[in-house]
Protein backbone atom coordinates (compact mmCIF):
# COMPACT_ATOMS: atom_id res chain seq x y z
CA UNK A 1 0.00 0.00 0.00
CA UNK A 2 1.33 3.36 -0.97
CA UNK A 3 0.74 6.98 0.57
CA UNK A 4 0.70 10.44 -1.68
CA UNK A 5 -1.10 12.64 0.73
CA UNK A 6 -2.87 15.75 -0.27
CA UNK A 7 -2.21 17.56 -3.73
CA UNK A 8 0.13 20.85 -3.83
CA UNK A 9 -3.59 22.40 -4.35
CA UNK A 10 -5.25 20.76 -1.35
CA UNK A 11 -8.32 22.99 -0.73
CA UNK A 12 -10.03 21.42 2.70
CA UNK A 13 -9.33 24.33 4.69
CA UNK A 14 -10.51 28.02 3.70
CA UNK A 15 -8.04 29.48 6.42
CA UNK A 16 -5.04 27.68 4.81
CA UNK A 17 -5.66 27.93 1.25
CA UNK A 18 -5.74 31.80 1.56
CA UNK A 19 -2.35 31.98 3.49
CA UNK A 20 -1.39 30.05 1.08
CA UNK A 21 -1.83 31.74 -1.74
CA UNK A 22 -0.56 34.67 0.11
CA UNK A 23 2.55 33.21 0.62
CA UNK A 24 2.91 32.27 -3.26
CA UNK A 25 2.66 36.06 -3.64
CA UNK A 26 5.01 37.02 -1.15
CA UNK A 27 7.91 34.13 -1.51
CA UNK A 28 7.94 33.02 -4.78
CA UNK A 29 10.50 30.29 -4.00
CA UNK A 30 9.29 29.23 -1.30
CA UNK A 31 7.47 25.12 -1.20
CA UNK A 32 3.60 26.86 -0.27
CA UNK A 33 2.06 23.61 -0.95
CA UNK A 34 1.55 20.97 1.40
CA UNK A 35 4.28 19.25 2.97
CA UNK A 36 5.07 15.60 2.61
CA UNK A 37 6.39 13.08 4.96
CA UNK A 38 9.82 12.53 4.91
CA UNK A 39 11.37 8.99 5.45
CA UNK A 40 10.60 5.34 4.05
CA UNK A 41 6.93 4.27 4.37
CA UNK A 42 8.66 0.56 5.65
CA UNK A 43 9.66 2.61 8.68
CA UNK A 44 8.86 1.10 12.32
CA UNK A 45 8.85 4.76 14.02
CA UNK A 46 6.73 7.48 13.28
CA UNK A 47 6.93 11.01 14.56
CA UNK A 48 3.89 13.29 14.23
CA UNK A 49 4.81 17.16 14.47
CA UNK A 50 1.89 20.25 14.52
CA UNK A 51 2.60 21.74 10.77
CA UNK A 52 4.83 23.14 8.85
CA UNK A 53 6.60 26.58 9.81
CA UNK A 54 6.50 29.67 7.47
CA UNK A 55 10.44 30.02 6.74
CA UNK A 56 10.88 26.08 7.68
CA UNK A 57 9.06 22.69 6.12
CA UNK A 58 6.79 25.51 4.12
CA UNK A 59 10.05 26.89 2.40
CA UNK A 60 12.22 23.76 1.57
CA UNK A 61 9.15 21.38 1.64
CA UNK A 62 10.37 18.72 4.03
CA UNK A 63 9.35 18.49 7.64
CA UNK A 64 10.99 20.62 10.29
CA UNK A 65 14.33 21.45 7.75
CA UNK A 66 15.29 25.14 7.99
CA UNK A 67 13.34 25.49 11.34
CA UNK A 68 14.76 25.76 14.82
CA UNK A 69 12.96 22.72 15.65
CA UNK A 70 14.54 20.65 13.21
CA UNK A 71 17.71 21.69 14.53
CA UNK A 72 16.94 19.99 17.85
CA UNK A 73 15.17 16.87 15.93
CA UNK A 74 17.37 16.06 13.67
CA UNK A 75 20.44 15.95 15.54
CA UNK A 76 19.03 14.02 18.09
CA UNK A 77 17.70 11.14 15.78
CA UNK A 78 20.94 10.70 14.12
CA UNK A 79 23.02 10.79 17.54
CA UNK A 80 20.56 7.66 18.09
CA UNK A 81 21.45 5.66 15.16
CA UNK A 82 17.97 6.78 13.53
CA UNK A 83 19.78 9.34 10.83
CA UNK A 84 23.20 9.45 8.88
CA UNK A 85 24.69 12.02 6.90
CA UNK A 86 24.83 16.06 7.86
CA UNK A 87 21.23 18.01 8.20
CA UNK A 88 21.99 21.22 6.57
CA UNK A 89 18.16 22.97 6.48
CA UNK A 90 18.05 22.17 2.87
CA UNK A 91 15.71 19.23 1.48
CA UNK A 92 18.67 18.59 -0.82
CA UNK A 93 21.06 17.95 1.85
CA UNK A 94 21.64 14.03 1.69
CA UNK A 95 20.24 14.02 5.02
CA UNK A 96 18.82 10.44 5.84
CA UNK A 97 16.84 8.85 7.94
CA UNK A 98 17.13 5.41 9.28
CA UNK A 99 14.13 3.38 10.07
CA UNK A 100 11.90 6.85 10.96
CA UNK A 101 9.48 8.57 9.08
CA UNK A 102 8.48 12.56 10.21
CA UNK A 103 4.73 13.79 8.95
CA UNK A 104 2.55 16.39 10.78
CA UNK A 105 -0.85 16.55 12.13
CA UNK A 106 -1.64 19.67 9.09
CA UNK A 107 -0.07 19.03 6.05
CA UNK A 108 0.07 23.02 5.16
CA UNK A 109 1.40 26.05 7.05
CA UNK A 110 -1.27 28.10 9.03
CA UNK A 111 -0.86 31.60 9.87
CA UNK A 112 1.14 32.27 13.41
CA UNK A 113 2.14 28.72 14.13
CA UNK A 114 -1.67 27.59 15.07
CA UNK A 115 -3.76 25.50 13.51
CA UNK A 116 -7.32 24.94 14.48
CA UNK A 117 -9.56 21.92 15.51
CA UNK A 118 -11.40 21.77 12.14
CA UNK A 119 -7.81 21.93 10.12
CA UNK A 120 -6.43 19.11 12.12
CA UNK A 121 -9.73 16.89 11.09
CA UNK A 122 -9.79 17.84 8.24
CA UNK A 123 -6.11 16.55 7.69
CA UNK A 124 -7.08 13.49 9.60
CA UNK A 125 -7.78 11.45 6.25
CA UNK A 126 -4.17 11.80 5.70
CA UNK A 127 -3.01 10.66 8.48
CA UNK A 128 -5.79 7.77 8.74
CA UNK A 129 -4.25 6.42 5.45
CA UNK A 130 -0.42 7.30 6.42
CA UNK A 131 -0.46 4.96 9.41
CA UNK A 132 -2.17 2.64 7.55
CA UNK A 133 0.32 2.15 5.04
CA UNK A 134 3.01 2.11 7.23
CA UNK A 135 3.06 -2.02 7.51
CA UNK A 136 6.23 -1.97 9.73
CA UNK A 137 5.13 0.60 12.29
CA UNK A 138 5.94 -0.10 16.45
CA UNK A 139 6.17 3.02 17.78
CA UNK A 140 4.80 6.90 17.06
CA UNK A 141 6.35 9.80 18.77
CA UNK A 142 4.21 12.88 18.91
CA UNK A 143 5.48 16.25 19.47
CA UNK A 144 3.29 18.11 21.55
CA UNK A 145 -0.29 17.70 22.38
CA UNK A 146 -2.04 18.69 18.95
CA UNK A 147 -0.04 15.58 17.80
CA UNK A 148 -1.20 13.67 20.15
CA UNK A 149 -4.77 14.51 20.09
CA UNK A 150 -4.21 13.95 16.26
CA UNK A 151 -2.91 11.27 16.24
CA UNK A 152 -5.36 9.23 18.87
CA UNK A 153 -8.39 10.47 16.83
CA UNK A 154 -7.11 9.10 13.69
CA UNK A 155 -6.50 5.83 15.43
CA UNK A 156 -10.68 6.23 17.01
CA UNK A 157 -8.94 6.83 20.82
CA UNK A 158 -10.80 8.66 23.16
CA UNK A 159 -8.69 11.63 24.29
CA UNK A 160 -9.80 10.99 27.86
CA UNK A 161 -8.20 7.85 28.05
CA UNK A 162 -4.82 9.12 27.26
CA UNK A 163 -3.52 11.88 28.89
CA UNK A 164 -0.86 13.75 27.23
CA UNK A 165 2.18 13.90 29.44
CA UNK A 166 5.46 14.76 28.32
CA UNK A 167 7.92 11.33 28.91
CA UNK A 168 4.54 9.30 28.58
CA UNK A 169 4.48 6.04 27.12
CA UNK A 170 0.93 4.44 26.33
CA UNK A 171 0.07 1.03 25.04
CA UNK A 172 -2.46 1.42 22.07
CA UNK A 173 -3.34 -2.16 22.38
CA UNK A 174 -5.90 -2.72 19.76
CA UNK A 175 -3.41 -1.62 16.66
CA UNK A 176 -0.41 -3.79 18.67
CA UNK A 177 1.38 0.38 18.60
CA UNK A 178 3.29 2.43 21.64
CA UNK A 179 2.46 6.70 21.63
CA UNK A 180 5.41 8.05 22.93
CA UNK A 181 4.53 11.93 23.88
CA UNK A 182 7.44 14.81 23.87
CA UNK A 183 7.17 18.60 23.98
CA UNK A 184 7.35 20.47 20.72
CA UNK A 185 11.00 21.02 19.84
CA UNK A 186 10.03 24.38 19.07
CA UNK A 187 12.17 27.60 19.83
CA UNK A 188 9.43 28.72 22.18
CA UNK A 189 9.89 25.50 24.23
CA UNK A 190 13.52 25.51 24.15
CA UNK A 191 14.15 29.17 25.12
CA UNK A 192 11.89 29.24 28.17
CA UNK A 193 13.31 26.04 29.37
CA UNK A 194 10.22 23.83 28.81
CA UNK A 195 11.71 21.40 27.17
CA UNK A 196 15.98 21.21 27.00
CA UNK A 197 18.21 18.91 24.58
CA UNK A 198 18.96 16.41 27.30
CA UNK A 199 15.17 16.11 28.08
CA UNK A 200 14.27 15.48 24.51
CA UNK A 201 17.53 13.13 23.68
CA UNK A 202 16.28 11.12 26.97
CA UNK A 203 12.80 10.63 24.88
CA UNK A 204 14.78 9.34 21.76
CA UNK A 205 16.61 6.69 23.90
CA UNK A 206 13.47 5.61 25.39
CA UNK A 207 12.25 5.29 21.61
CA UNK A 208 15.19 3.26 20.68
CA UNK A 209 15.02 1.08 23.76
CA UNK A 210 11.52 0.06 23.41
CA UNK A 211 11.98 -0.98 19.43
Amino acid sequence: MCFSGPDKNCDKCERLVCFRNENRKKFLTYHNAPVSSFGEIEAKILVVGLAPGLNGANQTGRPFTNDYAGDILYPALKKFGFAKGNYQKRADDGFELINVRISNAVRCVPPQNKVNADEVKNCRPFLIEEIAAMKNLKIILVLGQVAHNAVLGALGYKLSAFKFCHGGKHILKKHRLVLFDSYHTSRYNINTGVLTVKMFEDIILKVKESL
